[in-house]
């Protein structure tokens, strides 16, 4: 019994001084990201409280030790320790798979299965991926200014979780006081801004400003004696053309009143005419056997009756319009 007791405790300490095999997967900061920029590269991105990335860690080992033989490097980004990497690919989920050749980069969206990763790469299907370019990529300009907003809001993260977990301060109390330093950090750039145009601003001189304010002035005057002129020519078309149709209206006027006196007097001369041929009808029928009958001028009180009938025919008229 002494004598097993005494292998195992000799086996014991062999085992636990046999090291434990070295990872393969490299990990990825913002000091060394730019290597994935050459040659063919697979990246994983993921946090240590996800369940999902820790399913799929033991896979992605397993692809990294194959790495060799698919000639292709793989690595992996924390997003709690490295907010900028995961701002610059802009990963909103997690975990994330992004595939790298000579720098154009592609999403990998199957699942982290050893199996699924080594087939994307034997068999290329990255190739039928549309690639990340123009601001989308991270190595754009748009993407690297998206990477310093992540690496800030993670540095404001851990300085929150600083105050209210090591010092114990109440979460509202941290709130109030980025609020705070918000504020201003708001009035100092402004100051900033207000100094350096201060510093690039070359007044002009005394007198050129002052000729520059003369010259404004007139041609402020000018521009609203321009304006008079064109009113008053506005007014004075005006008054010409209202000039004009009143003319124009009185002489229709008098054309009207022209035509209404030669009707009148037209009517009144029919209307005589019928009073001289009723008289004629009344008198000595022997006569009508005569050769010529010289026909009698009106007298003014035919005259007279005719134009009173003929008023009488237009007030009823008249008076059938209303």
């Amino acid at each position: 019994m002494a004598g097993g007791r005494r292998g195992l405790l000799r086996t014991r300490p062999e085992q636990a001084l046999v090291p434990a095999e070295p990872s393969r997967v490299q990990p990825m900061t913002a000091s060394n990201w730019t290597l994935v920029m050459e040659g063919e590269w697979m990246l994983k991105f993921y946090a240590p409280w996800c369940p999902s990335c820790q399913q799929t860690d033991s896979e992605w080992e397993t692809f990294a030790k194959n790495g060799e033989t698919l000639q292709i490097s793989v690595g992996k980004v924390d997003v709690i320790q490295e907010p900028g990497l995961s701002g610059r690919f802009f990963v909103t989920t997690l975990p994330a798979f992004f595939h790298a050749k000579d720098g154009i980069f592609r999403r990998y969206r199957g699942p982290g299965i050893f199996e699924d990763l080594q087939n994307y790469i034997l068999e290329k299907k990255w190739q039928s991926v549309e690639p990340l370019t123009g601001w989308k990529s991270p190595a754009s300009l748009t993407m690297s200014g998206m990477a310093g907003l992540f690496s800030i809001s993670g540095k404001i993260w851990h300085l929150h979780n600083y105050f209210t977990v090591t010092l114990g301060i109440p979460a509202w109390c941290s709130y109030v006081f980025f609020i705070i330093a918000t504020l201003v950090f708001g009035l100092l750039m402004g100051l900033v801004l207000v100094v350096i145009s201060e510093c690039f601003y070359v007044p002009l001189p005394r007198n050129l400003s002052e000729h520059s304010e003369q010259n404004q002035r007139s041609e402020e005057a000018q521009g609203a004696e321009q304006l008079q002129d064109a009113e008053e020519e506005k007014d004075d078309s005006n008054e010409e053309e209202n000039k004009d149709s009143l003319l124009d209206d009185e002489e229709e006027k008098e054309d009207l009143g022209d035509e209404d006196e030669a009707e009148e007097d037209e009517e009144v001369d029919n209307v005589a005419g019928g009073v001289n041929e009723e008289r004629g009808d009344t008198s000595d029928q022997g006569h009508l056997t005569e050769a010529t009958v010289s026909p009698e001028q009106p007298s003014s009180a035919d005259i007279e009756v005719a134009k009173d009938s003929l008023r009488q025919r237009k007030s009823q008229q008249a008076n059938k319009e209303l």
